[in-house]
């Protein structure tokens, strides 16, 4: 039951501070497995006054995605995303699971001020009114997506055509023999990680801009997009 979920798991019920109330961040969470862990994951970072949205990949186990939603049913502010990825490892299917977990944030009543994306394998060492404070002293404003422009060693990436295969039941990324063409507006690649702290203005510039949409599009069947494409929309002028 809900109730004994919050009693013995000990989720924090109400914001510690004002300044944390005040405050709210969003989270994207992308699981597949170890349901422990991701419990585990989500009491760390639980505040009431935040917002958060789980992507389950869609081949996870029938039962692991009924546990999920059992304990996501027990929380006005967490959420499954709408819409569910089979994700594969290095695909575009990644960067897509966030974008439509984005896409159900900006949608949502709680006004937030930031998101940060996470696997099922994170753990925070900093408490939340910690972060609020980091963000708020260093980065107020800005995203934190770093990177560099492409290396040599990186830019098979995104010069060749990838494609997805599936061998005995595991699906991979396979270079093809296409080279792809330049980049959408000229736009200069970057490349980083596929983590980052994003501003909701920067969000919703994501997911309207024709640069941003059209670079997704390329990126399409690019190797590993999402270590350069938030990195490479951050880059731009303004």
């Amino acid at each position: 039951s809900c109730s004994t979920v919050l009693k013995t798991l000990h989720f924090i019920t109400s914001p510690l501070s004002d300044e944390e109330g005040n405050f709210s961040l969003a989270y994207i969470i992308t699981i597949h497995k170890e349901l422990e862990m991701f419990v585990k994951l989500l009491r760390a970072i639980y505040m009431p006054q935040n917002i958060y949205c789980i992507h389950i990949d869609e081949k996870s186990p029938r039962d692991y995605k009924t546990a999920v939603q059992n304990i996501v049913n027990c929380f006005e502010n967490i959420f499954i995303s709408s819409k569910r990825e089979h994700v594969v490892y290095g695909g575009f299917s990644r960067l897509q699971a966030d974008i439509n977990c984005m896409r159900d944030l900006v949608n949502s009543k709680v006004q937030w001020n930031y998101v940060i994306n996470l696997c099922g394998q994170d753990f925070p060492i900093k408490t939340n009114k910690e972060i609020i404070q980091y963000m708020k002293s260093k980065w107020n404003g800005k995203n934190i997506t770093p990177g560099i422009p492409q290396p040599l060693h990186m830019k098979h990436r995104t010069e060749i055509s990838y494609r997805e295969y599936v061998h005995s039941g595991v699906p991979y990324l396979y270079p093809g023999k296409t080279r792809k063409a330049k980049p959408p507006h000229n736009l200069t690649i970057y490349f980083g990680s596929a983590y980052y702290v994003l501003t909701k203005a920067f969000v919703e510039f994501t997911l309207t801009d024709a640069r941003a949409k059209d670079l997704l599009e390329w990126s399409r069947d690019t190797y590993s997009p999402d270590e350069h494409y938030w990195v490479t929309l951050n880059r731009l002028p303004g």
